[in-house]
């Protein structure tokens, strides 16, 4: 099989059994390190924290940085930091995600979903594929392969994110990637409906089988683990600074958009999702809540515009 294959080589197994064996006898005793998944990107901090084009955006952006550092370490991070890890680590040593990576144009990219938005829920897609394949009756043989196959549609979720219906075009540019990369059909069709599906309060296409439809779920839920503190840390002050958006449309638009955040608890579609989801949007909407009191106290003392 061409993703277990690809598996073999990056790690010293013989087998894809030995592969998901390895894995599974990681352990979680070691507690992960607090730091390591905070803005829960493959980015380092300065990617994100690049200087603001405005002194309130600046002092707003430390605020939610500051409350983020004194949440916990949200309990999916904590409770399967090894399938995390080995996604990681997968990820970042696989030939065929690396060829992947040519295909995506950062400067194509829509600002705040770009490769280190893309990198981070093709992680937790792949490690959510490994949670859950068992509890679904899918074998270690076929769960290697849909693990790639989430981690290539994280990669790619979003290549046509500057456009309208980028969900739908996407997964036709993602069809015609995916045949370059010469994936198998029935791999490439779970990736291009994973990615057509992934777009939240959205009607849905049906999924023709349980692998299918885990590798979907998988990436929706991933992509949607970014609406928490990432959100909030990162990819809020990406937008108003590429857009140039003044602090105080920001503040009338604010309550309105945590409404919609808070309506993703209700929509994670796998069971590790829906069990580990809402504590991670919840510590989004903490940390949202703060800047809105802020910026309450800052449009009162007229240092906010």
């Amino acid at each position: 099989m061409v993703f277990g294959n690809l598996i073999i080589r990056v790690h010293p197994c013989s087998s894809v059994a030995k592969c998901l064996y390895w894995f599974r006898h990681l352990t979680n005793d070691e507690p992960a390190c607090q730091s390591e998944f905070r803005v829960l990107t493959a980015a380092a901090r300065n990617v994100y924290y690049a200087s603001m084009n405005h002194p309130a955006y600046e002092k707003l952006q430390k605020t939610a940085y500051r409350v983020a550092k004194t949440l916990p370490l949200p309990a999916f991070y904590d409770r399967h930091a090894a399938a995390v890890r080995f996604a990681g680590e997968h990820l970042a040593a696989s030939e065929l995600l690396s060829e992947c990576r040519t295909y995506l144009d950062e400067s194509k990219l829509e600002c705040a979903h770009g490769l280190c938005h893309c990198e981070a829920v093709a992680r937790d897609a792949g490690a959510l594929v490994l949670i859950e394949a068992p509890g679904r009756g899918i074998g270690e043989d076929d769960a290697a392969g849909l693990f790639l196959a989430a981690e290539l549609a994280g990669l790619l979720h979003d290549i046509k994110r500057k456009e309208k219906d980028h969900a739908r075009l996407g997964s036709i540019e993602a069809d015609r990637i995916l045949k370059d990369l010469g994936l198998e059909k029935d791999y490439r069709k779970y990736i291009v409906d994973a990615i057509r599906n992934h777009e939240a309060f959205m009607t849905t296409i049906d999924v023709d089988d349980e692998e299918g439809k885990l590798v979907s779920d998988a990436l929706y839920d991933a992509d949607k683990f970014r609406w928490g503190p990432e959100n909030f840390t990162t990819t809020l002050w990406t937008i108003v600074n590429d857009h140039d958006m003044p602090p105080e449309s920001l503040h009338r638009v604010f309550k309105e958009k945590m409404k919609g955040i808070e309506k993703i608890k209700d929509t994670f579609r796998t069971r590790t999702g829906s069990q580990f989801g809402p504590e991670i949007i919840d510590q989004g909407i903490t940390i949202g809540n703060v800047i809105y009191q802020e910026m309450n106290v800052m449009m009162k003392n007229g240092t906010l515009s």
